[in-house]
């Protein structure tokens, strides 16, 4: 399954570093930071710093689960693997294309993101500067990922942990800055309940805004793709996703807790991810030119979060090629790099198709929208997986299972 070192990926390539920075910017922190999670301010106001709490306490504890099976099945399969020796080889072939078509789009979604924020950001600033001059951008963030992928495992790692170093250090400085404005408006009473909005008062609304906050951990498994080109993986796969859950996790709870102290916890509520009562908003009005270095933390943060979920679409997508269920050409390496050529090359069409077809069809925030559905529809899709073990396989008519569990998924998703 994970091949012989003369043909496989290439081993040892990446430590720790590397392999932690690639599930940090898969969980893209500056664009959670600046957009997922002042969402949740809605419910909770002034208290969303608990409801990142109770996320980071959520998703520590899936982080474990993760972590362990990277430890004990260290593969460039990643989670096809763990579902087809856990659960059964049928499960983890429905799990491998899946995961492969979600990855895959989601470059595609980030470059559409990259382009009309900083087209958008660049007209604000400069009228003679197009709005609708998106495309360019995301061409060239895709140039990039590519030649990053196709110049290896160290290339693209090590390009990414540039990325995210930066990215996080941006908001943990700006946090800090915040936290001396306040001053005496620092409170410990942001971690309590007291602050939520009308209607969600109480535990209610925290729950409520930490949903939010959980999808700003999404992506922290993104290091196990990388396992077989990782120095002693059993134990580096396991620290990566423990330590990306945990660190990050830190750092929401900082900035969350920066800004509503700054902003006033009382006024929370109608903290949101643009306009005046923004993080970018902020940074205009109080900090002068400092909104410039939140403004490419985020565009950062859309390169570097492509540049991970390509290494997962393309790993993956060689392991299946290895063992046949994709087509052999996904298993052809460079002679010399040992980085996966069809995986990285497919990855850039499916990327720039996806992202200029589609954004000239609609516009980019359309094609942004469309594209985030779709992925959006697979990963709950993955949530009916699980039911197809023991509504289909054990009976003697799969088709009859097959068909119950699409019906199923069709109601689902048919429902408001």
């Amino acid at each position: 399954m994970s091949g012989d070192s003369s043909s496989g990926l290439l081993r040892d390539a990446i430590g720790l570093r590397e392999v932690l920075f690639q599930s940090i910017t898969a969980m893209a922190p500056a664009a959670a930071i600046a957009a997922s999670i002042p969402a949740g301010a809605a419910f909770a106001g002034g208290s969303l710093p608990l409801s990142v709490v109770v996320a980071l306490v959520a998703c520590r504890l899936t982080a474990s689960c993760v972590a362990e099976l990277a430890r004990r099945l260290p593969t460039a399969g990643s989670v096809a693997t763990y579902s087809a020796q856990g659960l059964h080889p049928a499960i983890g072939f429905l799990i491998g294309w899946g995961y492969v078509f979600v990855e895959a789009l989601v470059p595609a979604l980030l470059l559409l993101q990259l382009g009309f924020t900083t087209a958008g950001t660049l007209h604000q600033e400069r009228s003679s500067c197009p709005a609708d001059l998106w495309w360019p951008w995301s061409l060239l963030g895709a140039a990039v990922i590519a030649l990053a992928g196709y110049f290896g495992v160290r290339a693209s790692a090590r390009f990414g942990t540039v990325l995210g170093i930066f990215e996080v250090l941006v908001f943990v400085v700006f946090a800090v800055l915040l936290i001396g404005q306040a001053g005496g408006d620092n409170t410990l009473s942001v971690f309590g309940t007291s602050h939520t909005t009308d209607g969600y008062d109480g535990i209610s609304g925290i729950f409520a805004g930490s949903v939010y906050t959980v999808l700003a951990f999404a992506g922290f498994e993104a290091a196990a793709p990388l396992a077989e080109e990782t120095k002693n993986p059993r134990r580096t796969m396991r620290r990566a996703a423990l330590g990306a859950a945990l660190s990050i996790g830190l750092v929401y709870v900082l900035t969350t807790y920066a800004m509503s102290v700054y902003f006033g916890p009382d006024r929370f509520a109608g903290f949101g991810g643009s306009g005046a009562a923004s993080w970018e908003g902020v940074a205009r009005a109080s900090f002068g030119l400092f909104w410039a270095l939140l403004f490419l933390a985020v565009v950062n943060s859309t390169l570097a979060n492509a540049n991970a979920c390509a290494n997962v679409s393309t790993r993956t997508a060689f392991a299946l090629g290895r063992i046949g269920v994709f087509p052999q050409a996904f298993a052809r390496l460079h002679p010399r790099r040992r980085s996966p050529v069809t995986g990285v090359a497919v990855q850039f069409v499916i990327a720039v198709g996806a992202s200029l077809g589609l954004g000239f069809a609609y516009d980019p925030v359309t094609a942004f929208v469309l594209l985030a559905t779709v992925i959006v529809v697979c990963d709950t899709n993955y949530t009916c997986v699980a039911k197809i073990r023991k509504e289909w396989l054990p009976s003697g008519d799969p088709h009859r299972g097959l068909h119950r569990h699409l019906r199923e998924t069709a109601t689902l998703l048919s429902t408001p």
